[in-house]
């Protein structure tokens, strides 16, 4: 095996092994005798076992983000949110350990970040085009990376669900997402106000 194809190797045993018993359930022994190899040859690729989850955790983060953006193509703000959503759920159907993973917390600092500044990579991406329908719509523009956020958050938190039910289909996930979103968007008030006792 080329070094090369030794690292490849060692990566994906590293992301399907923390993908199921997560990072401090994973060791570097495991790792080695998946691949057939000694712990030296582990280090001498990644430098532990940090350093090979960080690699894997990059890899999803960029996978990931890479697809979601890569969706955003449509013109119609409605159809934005359906490719954003179905963007994160095709991610989850098809890298469903790495979704896992970046799910999970780490205790690694990786150079992309956490699964939270994922997220918050991917609502700015939002943010942009919510800023512009604001503006359109006679809504205050500053008020687009709230709402990013909320959007974004709400398609993630679900797709964590979704990643074990599996149920209703990816299509159907899909749909109410964007009928949950794109309803609420609708009816949206310029000044929304609370009808509760607490008002601060």
């Amino acid at each position: 095996m080329t070094g090369a194809e030794r690292r490849q190797q060692l990566l994906d045993i590293g992301r399907t092994l923390f993908a199921a018993k997560g990072f401090e359930g994973t060791s570097v022994e495991e790792i080695a005798a998946k691949a057939g190899v000694s712990k030296p040859v582990v280090y001498e690729h990644f430098g532990g076992k940090e350093g090979l989850y960080a690699v894997v955790v990059d890899r999803e983060m960029r996978q990931l983000l890479d697809m979601v953006t890569g969706a955003l193509t449509a013109g119609h703000p409605r159809e934005l949110l359906e490719q954003a959503a179905f963007a994160l759920l095709d991610y989850i159907e098809t890298y469903t350990d790495g979704f896992r993973i970046l799910v999970r917390d780490s205790p690694v600092a990786q150079s992309t970040g956490t699964f939270a500044s994922l997220i918050s990579d991917i609502a700015t991406q939002v943010e942009d085009i919510l800023g512009m329908e604001f503006k359109a719509r006679g809504f205050d523009p500053k008020l687009a990376p709230l709402y990013a956020q909320a959007l974004v958050g709400m398609v993630a938190l679900t797709g964590q669900w979704w990643l074990d039910a599996r149920k209703p289909k990816k299509a159907e996930v899909a749909a109410h997402l964007v009928n949950l979103a794109w309803h609420g968007l609708d009816g949206l008030e310029q000044k929304p106000r609370l009808i509760g006792h607490r008002k601060s």
